[in-house]
């Protein structure tokens, strides 16, 4: 732990931008204040330097899913998987994302112009998304376990045509995004915050597939 107490929150970040989303969460800047020790960086942010190495320590990349055969599920018990996993995994990480987008596309827009359609792109992405898990939640899914319940319960099974749809439309968009950011591969002469922005999206993107897989090609034909 001392060892990281005297680390860089630059070196920290460069070695694993996937701590970046760390920071963030304690307010700590890690692209103009990188060359802070953690110390005192948590000194001047005023938050307890060890709760940050904790969740340092036990920071992970959320871009694999575990290997867990979802085909023999029930759709209630799926359902509650993609709320638990996955709908919380866009809760928890689209305002960090849009924030870094937004920055990047201030500082950096003049001279990387595609950053500014990517904000843009990724806040209409977020706000679909946020309606979309709604109808999920509210709708589809408790419908789903009253019909576990009461096999002669009757929903309006036109809802999921509706949510294939916005897959569709939330896929063309990270397709955009994907295009648009050369398959996240950051300039030589990105900031961490650039850096951090493509990794995110990178892992996002990764999770969102994953998401919409579950629903498309095992949830939905579970009750169709």
């Amino acid at each position: 732990m001392n060892e990281l107490k005297n680390r860089t929150i630059a070196e920290i970040v460069s070695e694993d931008i996937s701590t970046a989303s760390v920071f963030k969460k304690y307010h700590i800047d890690f692209c103009c204040g990188g060359g802070k020790t953690l110390e005192n960086a948590c000194n001047k942010a005023n938050v307890n330097v060890n709760a940050v190495i904790n969740d340092l320590i036990n920071n992970k990349p959320k871009t694999q899913t575990p290997i867990l055969n979802f085909k023999d599920w029930s759709a209630e018990f799926l359902t509650d998987y993609i709320v638990n996993v996955h709908h919380t995994y866009v809760k928890e990480n689209i305002e960090i994302i849009h924030e870094f987008a937004t920055k990047v596309a201030t500082v950096h827009g003049h001279h990387a112009t595609e950053t500014i359609e990517i904000a843009e792109l990724f806040s209409k992405l977020g706000d679909e998304l946020f309606a979309h898990i709604e109808k999920e939640e509210t709708i589809l899914f408790p419908a789903i376990k009253m019909k576990a319940i009461n096999q002669n319960y009757i929903y309006d099974k036109e809802v999921i045509s509706i949510l294939e749809d916005e897959h569709e439309h939330a896929g063309a968009i990270v397709k955009k995004i994907t295009l648009l950011s050369n398959n996240f591969e950051t300039p030589d002469w990105a900031c961490n915050t650039f850096k951090a922005l493509y990794f995110k999206l990178d892992e996002f993107i990764n999770d969102l597939y994953q998401h919409i897989h579950l629903e498309n090609n095992i949830l939905f034909s579970k009750i169709k």
